[in-house]
């Protein structure tokens, strides 16, 4: 009976899958609600659709909590976008997905890996920085003013002139 009981109350564990083009909408809701420019159900469906495009998602119970999104061309990848929900933010969510994904980029060949984080992301680029991600290159004024969004984004809460992007690259065994 304790067992019953313990396991009611019990939290469900993320689980990280690959998406389709099922979750289209699920994707365009948090990615609206991450960013200046949120994408839409219809972009989003064209990328899944898409053979060249690789994604994964962080579930937990029913729950769409993260997602990891990249296209590959002739051997590297770029990653085009990471979400994580913002009650799910800070429990290596973010971790656990690009983990999965660059071992399933490079079980597909991949070698390199590109990606742009606003250079003021501070947990978004520690965590590409422990992934092995290392910068290549930045793109001044690259993100739009985050003065009107405050929350998740480029840049949680950026008031300003326009952003910098850092190009960051990882090389995969």
């Amino acid at each position: 009976m304790m067992g019953f009981i313990a396991n009611l109350f019990a939290r469900p564990e993320p689980s990280v899958t690959a998406c389709g083009p099922s979750d289209a909408a699920a994707l365009a809701v948090l990615h609206g609600a991450s960013f200046h420019r949120g994408w839409s159900e219809d972009e989003f469906e064209r990328l899944l659709l898409d053979r060249a495009v690789v994604a994964h998602r962080v579930m937990i119970g029913r729950a769409l909590a993260g997602f990891i999104i990249s296209r590959i061309i002739a051997g590297e990848a770029e990653i085009l976008s990471v979400a994580v929900a913002s009650a799910r933010r800070g429990k290596g969510l973010a971790r656990q997905l690009l983990s999965l994904h660059l071992r399933r980029l490079a079980g597909l060949g991949t070698r390199t890996v590109f990606l742009e984080v606003d250079e003021g992301n501070v947990p978004a680029n520690r965590l590409y920085q422990r992934a092995g991600f290392r910068k290549v290159g930045r793109r001044q004024g690259y993100y739009p003013d985050q003065t009107d969004r405050n929350h998740g984004g480029n840049s949680p809460g950026r008031a300003g002139p326009n952003a910098a992007a850092l190009v960051l690259r990882c090389d995969l065994p």
